[in-house]
């Protein structure tokens, strides 16, 4: 049986060893965590989190201690694309009651508040470092989630199941035999 991080792994990469999180501590905030050994709100500092880290690192939670960012997986990432740096959090997520194939396993790039990603032009380069591959990514700037690969004409045509045009008709079957299964359920 695969695990969650059995699937980050195959997705994403396995932890890198040249990179490590240093004095980011973006997931300690941004992230929902909702384990039967430790549970916090998405955008609520963790009751660990200090102004040095994280208070139990020794003995943190699983979840803490099993889960890393796409940063640390992604080697094409830069380094200024780390979440405390950049101002963006990269991650796989997982929904449980996805609105459509594309939702339940795909990447998410948030912008953080208060960030300037998109002005510099780190979204986009980190949006064209993790687009790709077969893995749906979704863009959300605090105010809209967009789906920013696969583009609009394919993911229409996935969901639709209509007849791909021939410049898509590859792309569009390859979208179709990874997560068909999954519309045909929405």
């Amino acid at each position: 049986m695969h695990t969650d991080t059995d699937l980050e792994t195959t997705l994403l990469g396995p932890v890198l060893a040249d990179r490590a999180c240093g004095d980011c501590t973006v997931c300690c905030t941004e992230l929902t965590v909702d384990t039967p050994d430790f549970a916090k709100p998405a955008g609520t500092p963790c009751i660990h989190l200090s102004g040095r880290g994280c208070g139990i690192h020794a003995v943190r939670p699983r979840i803490c201690r099993t889960w890393f960012c796409a940063w640390r997986r992604i080697a094409s990432l830069p380094d200024d694309a780390r979440p405390d740096r950049s101002g963006l959090l990269v991650s796989l997520n997982f929904v449980k009651a996805p609105q459509n194939c594309f939702e339940g396993v795909s990447i998410n790039v948030r912008v953080l508040a208060g960030s300037n990603a998109i002005e510099n032009g780190m979204a986009a380069t980190v949006l064209d470092s993790v687009c790709d591959q077969l893995i749906p990514v979704w863009f959300s700037d605090g105010s809209k989630k967009m789906l920013m690969h696969p583009d609009n004409d394919v993911a229409r045509l996935v969901l639709s199941g209509d007849a791909a045009p021939h410049h898509l008709r590859d792309e569009v079957a390859a979208w179709r035999e990874r997560y068909g299964v999954f519309a045909a359920k929405g």
